[in-house]
């Protein structure tokens, strides 16, 4: 059994109320409730949120809302790894049913499609070995060749070193910037780790014009740009 959960705060400090901002005439959390009721692997989707607001947005584009988030999982500095099985959880509780896999999908990331998180749950279920299948892109950043850290002695220095100093992008190894589009979490790994990062992961690729990740106004303002390039052909 998958379930989708979309785990978003009422607050917002970077774009104010961003979670129900109106994104081309649609709130911001609608595009991704979309998104995920077109998906052909989902087989039911949550909302995990503190706000009311939230909620009865949320239930107007038909998303169940079972419940209000505790407050102690909402504040700025809670990890989602136990807001994600609270929801588990709570959902097997309320309805009857065992969770095999949870798909967590991240409203801030409009631009993605349903094939996006279809890939990323094929992915899991094809690797029964893998714990963790995360979204991802490749960035314009390499840290090989054009990323630097400073040191404790306060120099800038190149952040993965190789033997041989890499010139050419090209030839630096493939990494990933990782997107929310899409969190596929094996059940038993919430119980097993901590947190993602220590559990075994996969990347699912997907275009970095489908990953933008709204954190600002300028980010906001790039993706209805993209939009309103869509839809004026």
């Amino acid at each position: 059994m998958i379930l989708a959960t979309i785990c978003c705060r009422g607050g917002s400090k970077g774009v104010p109320s961003k979670n129900i901002r109106l994104l081309q005439g649609i709130p911001l959390i609608g595009h991704t409730i979309l998104q995920a009721q077109k998906s052909e692997k989902i087989d039911d989707l949550i909302i995990s949120t503190d706000s009311l607001e939230i909620a009865e947005t949320a239930k107007k584009f038909g998303a169940k809302v079972p419940f209000l988030r505790p407050d102690d999982l909402a504040t700025d500095t809670a990890s989602k790894w136990p807001v994600f099985i609270h929801a588990l959880e709570f959902y097997e509780k309320e309805f009857g049913q065992e969770v095999e896999y949870l798909v967590d999908l991240d409203v801030t990331v409009p631009l993605k499609e349903s094939f996006d998180i279809d890939a990323a749950i094929d992915l899991a279920l094809s690797r029964k070995d893998v714990d963790v299948v995360i979204t991802g892109y490749e960035p314009e950043r390499n840290p090989y060749f054009n990323m630097m850290e400073i040191s404790e002695e306060g120099n800038a220095e190149i952040v993965k070193k190789s033997p041989k100093p890499i010139v050419r992008r090209q030839d630096a190894p493939v990494v990933y910037s990782l997107s929310p589009a899409a969190y596929v979490v094996k059940k038993s790994a919430l119980y097993n780790f901590e947190h993602w990062s220590k559990a075994k992961c996969l990347i699912s690729p997907m275009p970095r014009d489908r990953a933008i990740d709204i954190d600002t106004e300028i980010d906001f303002s790039l993706v209805e740009f993209i939009l309103s390039r869509k839809k004026n052909g």
